[in-house]
């Protein structure tokens, strides 16, 4: 027998990961997890490649390799006209060849064997799968072409033939010339496989990490009806969901997210030679409904754990459902070349270098520089002006606006302090924003462009024009752990997983109400209460966003769930402590229809909110919803790591009440190691602090609403806003007293207000005090670490 260099085919058992010069990159991993894992229960169809060998014998034996080089001498990828006429004249060139009759012959023979396994005419997918052999990691992934429902020995012919005519395709040859790769040391094989009838179910693409951070412990699934062609080219917007490694892998079924897609189209077989696929249109109860289900979604994501284990890297991976037997298999495997190489470990500053003339100031949120065209919106109902980009200017926001806010390249407000929605939500998602300018929507006219500068201390500027910075990137790697515990506020899950690869030490506040915000939008009794609601344009919207879903009442439970799950995944083991839903009363009413089920208030900020909402009778059922989407994330998902904490808790009574509540739901405190903790920001809570210490595991202070009511001011009003001053003497008098009493109950007691993310010496006074733990905006993590190693070895060396 030849030795496998000189074969032109080459079946999937006899081939495995060694085997890239020979049969390119994605057959390679093909044949490796043929021969591997379908031991292990994962279901590969069977197939044979033909080699590089083959491709280069095609050249030898048509003569055209001399040819092939002379078109191309004067080739410029830059020029898109000169590429597409020299790609155009190789292409013809290949395609005129006649394959050789011993080539032919071996093609043929291979697949009269598939027919004996799997029946005459046999499907098969023809895949191609470039390789260099002094560069055996290239695999050239989507850089060639896949023909579907190939059917009988001419059909297979021809495919095999624009196969090899595809490693001419002008995106192949401008990717070889951007990568330096020799056209001529690149060769093509060509994969045949047994296919599997996902056009009469569906199909997908599988990474073992996040494709936008690179965060390794999820598996993320797209899926879409038909075959898997439409997702490949992007033609679809797929369903998407996400699986966390760690608890999957000690039984749980943590499905993190399930996100419902378009799926407006699907590809499926014809019976013409010629055009063996074709799209059609998918009906509007397919489009609605999800492609997999939870079994399918988890045992894709074992699959692929198994896959990563084997390879020891991240993976990209591509799998399809049997519509006729409903199998699912694999069907291709390949190493993920993006994210798996960047350096994440790496800390930016951003450093103003040249400014431009000063517009207006007010106060900074967030350590960044952005630069865009303002676009001045008065309404909410313009938001659909806003492009990505932008620079949002107006009045104020509140959560309605956050659609527009993740776009924006920075935002300014004319209201508003540092605690205000604006600076929140700007801090959460990273964005620079500066709030309580007075004018911004009256000086900054729409189309301008603008630097907004948040980098340069307590004043943030407006600057007219595009200024100079840069920025300055720090190496994380080897910084100290202090002794005083430095955890990180996240409020959206979309940003929890690249805010996890920050040193600290588990998140201390995770705010329901953003997650509410972004992942639900609907009031939860306007969900329970459905039928009952008057407002029609509100029941056509919650129908709208609930499509998937038959239960109104699951589809809070799991999109909370969702979120929560997001955040303390990106985070596990460490702690994620949970805060129950904080909404005032009108911003409970801007939900979807919210306005229904809630009181007006003359100060919602003093009002119903927090605790004394849990158990009352009118939102009791809203709670439970609350309580039980925790449940799902520490019981079915295994993510024990998440704590719970009430908010606003006026008096130890409260707290009990709330307690009892929980435990009906299926919270009960200590079981499973489930903690709860107590928001200490009303001055009862410092003056009760020993009583409070009873019922709860810990407390954390907030900074922002302790201050309101120890001043007695409003901390929205800009009327009051120079007197707002968490530093006053009367707050770290509360602040140090109610550390004190935390101690000698040994309860935990940590901080998750604003002021040691705006104040480095507040941060420092906290040191000083003996907090256990400071939960900061993840842009001051790095910065505030460093400044309390410097604080807790000052205090070593005096004792």
């Amino acid at each position: 027998m030849k030795s496998k260099s000189k074969r032109f085919i080459l079946w999937f058992r006899e081939i495995g990961i060694k085997d890239i010069p020979l049969v390119g990159g994605k057959n390679a991993s093909l044949g490796e997890m043929y021969r591997t894992l379908t031991t292990k229960g994962i279901k590969v169809p069977n197939g044979f490649t033909i080699t590089a060998s083959a491709y280069r014998y095609l050249l030898k034996e048509a003569k055209i390799k001399k040819e092939i080089k002379k078109i191309l001498v004067d080739l410029n990828t830059r020029n898109f006209k000169n590429l597409t006429e020299r790609g155009k004249k190789v292409r013809q060139l290949i395609l005129q060849a006649e394959i050789p009759k011993e080539l032919e012959k071996k093609i043929i023979e291979a697949y009269r064997k598939l027919e004996e396994e799997y029946g005459k005419g046999v499907d098969v997918a023809v895949r191609s799968s470039a390789t260099a052999e002094d560069l055996p990691d290239a695999s050239f992934a989507g850089a060639q072409e896949s023909y579907l429902n190939i059917r009988g020995e001419k059909a297979l012919i021809l495919a095999c033939k624009k196969c090899f005519v595809s490693l001419f395709t002008n995106r192949a040859i401008s990717y070889r010339e951007d990568k330096g790769f020799d056209h001529f040391k690149v060769a093509l094989s060509i994969g045949v496989q047994k296919m599997v009838r996902s056009d009469k179910a569906c199909s997908g693409v599988m990474f073992t990490l996040d494709t936008e951070t690179g965060f390794r412990d999820i598996v993320l699934i797209n899926s879409s009806w038909g075959l898997g062609e439409n997702i490949v080219k992007g033609r679809v917007n797929p369903d998407e969901f996400v699986v966390f490694k760690p608890t999957l892998k000690k039984g749980f079924k943590p499905i993190l997210s399930k996100h419902l897609g378009f799926k407006r189209v699907k590809l499926i077989y014809t019976s013409d030679s010629k055009q063996p696929t074709q799209n059609v249109p998918v009906l509007e109860e397919q489009r609605n409904t999800f492609t997999l289900t939870d079994k399918e979604i988890l045992k894709l994501a074992n699959w692929a754990c198994l896959v990563e284990n084997h390879y020891k890297r991240p993976m990209d991976l591509e799998w399809a459902k049997d519509g006729i037997t409903g199998e699912l298999y694999m069907l291709q495997a390949r190493p993920e070349t993006v994210q798996a190489k960047k350096d994440l470990s790496i800390l930016e500053e951003y450093i103003l270098t040249k400014k431009g003339r000063l517009i207006l100031t007010g106060s900074p949120v967030g350590t960044k520089i952005g630069v865009g065209r303002a676009k001045v919106i008065e309404d909410i109902k313009q938001i659909n002006k806003f492009q990505k980009g932008d620079v949002l200017v107006t009045n104020m926001t509140d959560p309605d606006w956050e659609p527009v806010m993740k776009k924006a390249a920075a935002i300014v407000t004319n209201k508003g302090g540092r605690t205000c929605h604006a600076a929140i939500i700007s801090r959460e998602m990273g964005i620079p924003c500066v709030v309580g300018t007075e004018k911004a929507s009256r000086v900054l006219k729409t189309g301008q462009t603008v630097t907004v500068s948040c980098a340069e201390g307590e004043v943030g500027f407006i600057y007219d024009g595009r200024a100079k910075f840069r920025i300055k990137r720090t190496s994380l790697k080897g910084i100290k752990r202090p002794k005083t515990k430095i955890m990180m506020n996240v409020g959206s899950p979309d940003l929890a997983l690249a805010s996890s690869f920050i040193p600290c030490d588990g998140v201390g506040l995770a705010r329901e109400e953003f997650i509410i915000n972004e992942y639900i939008q609907i009031h939860p009794l306007a969900l329970i209460n459905y039928n009952q609601l008057k407002d029609k344009k509100a029941k056509e919207e919650i129908r709208q966003i609930i499509l998937g879903y038959k239960n109104k009442k699951q589809f809070f439970i799991d999109r909370l769930a969702s979120g929560i799950s997001t955040i303390a995944a990106a985070f596990y083991p460490k702690d994620v402590i949970v805060r129950f839903s904080d909404f005032k009363t009108n911003e409970y009413a801007n939900l979807i229809g919210g306005k229904q089920f809630e009181p007006v208030e003359s100060n919602p900020m003093l009002g119903w909110r927090g605790a004394s909402r849990y158990y009352d009778e009118k939102f009791r059922e809203a709670f439970a919803l609350e309580c039980l989407a925790i449940k799902k994330v520490r019981e079915e998902m295994g993510l024990t790591n998440v704590k719970v904490m009430i908010p606003f808790c006026r008096t130890v009574e409260e707290g009990k009440k709330v307690i009892e509540e929980m435990k009906k739901n299926g919270l009960k405190q200590r079981e499973n190691g489930l903690e709860v903790y107590v928001m200490c920001e009303i001055p009862s809570n410092v003056i009760l602090a020993a009583e409070f210490a009873k019922i709860f595991d810990g407390f954390s202070i907030g900074s922002n609403d302790l201050t309101q009511l120890t001043l007695g001011l409003d901390r929205d009003s800009e009327l009051v806003s120079k007197i707002y001053n968490e530093r006053n003497q009367a707050v770290l008098d509360l602040v140090t007293r109610v550390i004190r009493i935390a101690k000698e109950n040994k309860k935990k007691i940590g901080i998750c207000g604003q002021a040691p993310s705006d104040y480095p010496e507040f941060a420092r006074f906290l040191v000083r005090q003996k907090i256990d733990s400071i939960s900061l905006n993840p842009d001051t993590v790095i910065k505030t670490t460093l400044d309390i190693l410097k604080t807790e070895k000052k205090l070593k060396k005096r004792v």
